[in-house]
């Protein structure tokens, strides 16, 4: 294929795309993603990197943080930040998804005898402004949010960078902007790893979208590099970069410390914030603040 035609395949690709919703595989999602280890070391590193930048946020303002979580999905994280005592707005497109997610918060409730301060707001992120700004949670002055989640959104949209625009209008100054998304040079090393040339070769053509509905890797990942030239362009700072699942994934042996889940968790946080190690990781998480 010449790169003139590859650039025309890829240019009708963009022209088609429409933003994904796991509407009709929740029940799919919530098992393959996070019912295994998978799922346990995503959390893991995500909660360190959160849960220790909201805690020091919250001290040094004094007050809980107000926090949004955009696309949030079964919004684990964002639940866990609501029982610390924080106000939390979730988001999803999907209502089968926050139904999901709603469940846990209320089973959580019970267990901690403790009610939480979440707002659920279904919807496509750009309805999001307009429904943000009737809700209840909106009354006060300043409605805006210390903190915004997007996890595992920006590889579903289908224009990603201007989503950035969302988040310059809702997030305070100095506030923070947390994105989490998959590394599409995880996706090309691994199939590297397992011999997978067609399939490599199929994604140079533009020709590497999955043919199961039910796949939960994404046909157009967004690379690092481009996200971060967003962030600078919109004048954000980046306070940490980690990657989630650095080795795991590629171990297609399980042999020794691999047979141990709570070492391999343990390692996986060891080395996802470790240069060059980090950049294997399938996910990748920018922390950074806005510049206000």
């Amino acid at each position: 294929m010449t790169d003139s035609k590859r650039d025309n395949s890829q240019n009708q690709q963009r022209a088609t795309r429409t933003d994904r919703s796991f509407e009709p595989i929740a029940d799919h999602f919530e098992k393959k993603v996070y019912s295994g280890l998978k799922g346990a070391i995503r959390l893991a590193v995500l909660r360190r990197d959160i849960f220790e930048y909201v805690e020091t946020q919250s001290q040094n303002l004094g007050r809980p943080l107000r926090i949004l979580d955009v696309g949030a999905g079964l919004a684990q994280i964002a639940i866990e930040l609501s029982a610390q005592g924080h106000t939390l707005v979730i988001n999803d497109i999907s209502a089968a998804m926050l139904d999901k997610a709603q469940t846990h918060a209320a089973a959580l409730e019970t267990d901690t005898k403790t009610k939480l301060d979440i707002s659920w707001l279904v919807c496509p992120y750009q309805e999001l402004a307009s429904k943000l700004a009737t809700d209840s949670t909106a009354e006060n002055s300043d409605s805006k949010f210390d903190l915004i989640l997007c996890h595992a959104l920006l590889e579903w949209l289908a224009k990603p960078a201007e989503v950035m625009r969302f988040f310059d209008t809702q997030l305070r100054p100095q506030g923070a902007l947390s994105l989490c998304f998959y590394n599409p040079a995880s996706f090309d090393y691994r199939n590297l790893i397992m011999g997978n040339f067609n399939l490599l070769d199929r994604q140079l053509e533009g020709n590497y979208a999955a043919d199961n509905k039910k796949s939960l890797t994404p046909n157009h990942p967004v690379a690092r590099q481009e996200v971060e030239a967003w962030l600078q362009q919109h004048h954000y700072k980046v306070v940490l970069e980690s990657g989630l699942r650095v080795f795991h994934d590629y171990a297609p042996l399980k042999r020794g410390g691999h047979n141990d889940p709570e070492a391999v968790i343990k390692m996986e946080l060891r080395y996802s914030q470790l240069e060059p190690y980090k950049w294997l990781g399938r996910y990748l998480h920018i922390l950074a603040t806005a510049n206000g």
